[in-house]
């Protein structure tokens, strides 16, 4: 019984240097990345946020008729706000390390494509 308890192991083993080796691959920010973000980026991405949010509201009749609130949703409220709340402290595109966090609709997964 112990000999396939070290066999388990043994095989488990590069997995876990693998995953270690991914966490430690990704640079953190620095902190004039950190002091960029949080005094100018994140309070123009929030300010962003909450205009796209007002003409969301004022523009919602017209998507309602037209049938894509989804689509303006995501693209006046949901992006703004990914991009104000969804990622860390000076994750800047453009610093390296950047980590944005998505968030997918269990509805926008991909469906597998029949061929007939």
């Amino acid at each position: 019984m112990s000999r396939y308890i070290i066999i388990v192991l043994f095989c488990c083993l590069p997995l876990a240097v693998q995953a270690s080796d991914t966490a430690q691959a990704r640079p953190s920010p620095s902190a004039e990345a950190m002091i960029v973000d949080g005094l100018i980026v994140r309070p123009l991405t929030l300010a962003g946020t909450i205009v796209g949010t007002g003409i969301f509201i004022v523009t919602l009749p017209f998507s309602a008729m037209g049938g894509n609130v989804d689509e303006a949703g995501n693209a006046l409220v949901m992006e703004p706000a990914r991009a104000t709340f969804g990622s860390c402290l000076g994750c800047l595109p453009g610093y390296g390390g950047y980590h944005y966090l998505r968030y997918q609709d269990p509805d926008d997964a991909e469906q597998p494509s029949q061929s007939r």
